[in-house]
């Protein structure tokens, strides 16, 4: 039997193309050498440690297995700040959908004031996170804050409310900060969106006998629903991961009213040392955000 030789398939690519696909990879290089150092290694040694019992200010412990998912599985902290996540989520992305849908319409008309809100929109998205949570702290005060005297003179309150050191005052306070704070992003993404309408559908509507109602449920909600089901992922995986703003609020109080998930595990890292049980939360946490990530890269096209 005689034995066919096979050449390996040879590269008939140019010198000129060869060259451009080498220097393709040194430019790609430095991110994903950033990318593995920022977010692979970090992943990787949460999970690592996830198995450990490990004492934070020695990073020493021993090999405990499964035991840390055993008790995210078992315990209640895990499931209490999974919930308390899921209310301020859903919470705080509603009003941030609702606001920002409204003045996006607002703005879209011909007003003459337009100009200066479409930029001073965006103050509350641009601010510091650290010194808008000190005016709404202020603002909160159940002794000299704004927010309780203006309802007092108003009547709507006979003594002053314990916002942010309640419930469910401290939920809602912190929500309506969240949505404040994050709401300008829904108007950019709407405005731009409102933009590309065709003026021609909306005369149609118009010859038809369609008012301001029907118009906005008929052709502007249709054409905003691609882009509100990007606005929606994208804003609902943000604020679940959300820290800063709840951690300078409440710290997660009262108690652990409104403690997230992100606050979680902070509390169990570096409040009570444990960061084997933190890395289990943090990975559990992952776990859950994923399936937010899987809707947004399948609702986005990208299989």
């Amino acid at each position: 039997m005689t034995a066919i030789a096979t050449n390996p398939p040879r590269d008939r690519r140019s010198p000129l193309e060869r060259a451009y696909a080498r220097l393709g990879v040194l430019l790609i290089a430095p991110t994903i050498i950033v990318f593995s150092l920022v977010i692979v290694y970090p992943l990787l040694a949460a999970i690592y440690l996830s198995v450990f019992s490990i004492y934070t200010p020695t990073l020493q412990g021993d090999f405990v297995g499964a035991a840390n998912y055993i008790e995210l599985l078992t315990g209640g902290a895990f499931w209490h700040s999974l919930g308390v996540t899921l209310i301020w989520t859903v919470g705080t992305l509603s009003l941030q959908i609702i606001a920002g849908i409204g003045l996006a319409l607002l703005l879209h008309q011909n007003i003459w004031f337009r100009s200066l809100a479409r930029s001073l929109v965006l103050f509350p998205y641009f601010l510091s996170t650290v010194v808008a949570v000190l005016v709404w702290r202020w603002l909160f005060n159940d002794l000299y804050g704004a927010l309780n005297h203006g309802l007092i003179q108003l009547g709507i309150l006979d003594m002053p409310l314990d916002w942010l050191g309640s419930m469910p005052n401290a939920m809602i306070g912190v929500i309506l900060v969240g949505a404040w704070k994050y709401f300008p992003f829904v108007v950019i993404a709407v405005l731009a969106r409102l933009q590309t309408i065709p003026e021609n559908l909306y005369e149609a509507a118009r010859i038809d006998g369609a008012g301001p109602v029907g118009r906005f449920f008929d052709i502007t909600l249709p054409q905003l629903r691609s882009v509100l089901v990007v606005i929606i992922l994208l804003r609902a995986i943000w604020d679940f991961k959300e820290f800063d703003l709840l951690y300078l609020l409440t710290g997660g109080g009262p108690v652990t009213s409104t403690q997230t998930l992100s606050l979680l595990v902070y509390q169990e890292a570096f409040g009570l040392n444990q960061m084997g049980q933190a890395a289990a939360y943090s990975v559990g946490m992952m776990l859950v955000m994923l399936a937010f990530m899987v809707l947004y890269i399948r609702r986005t096209g990208g299989k």
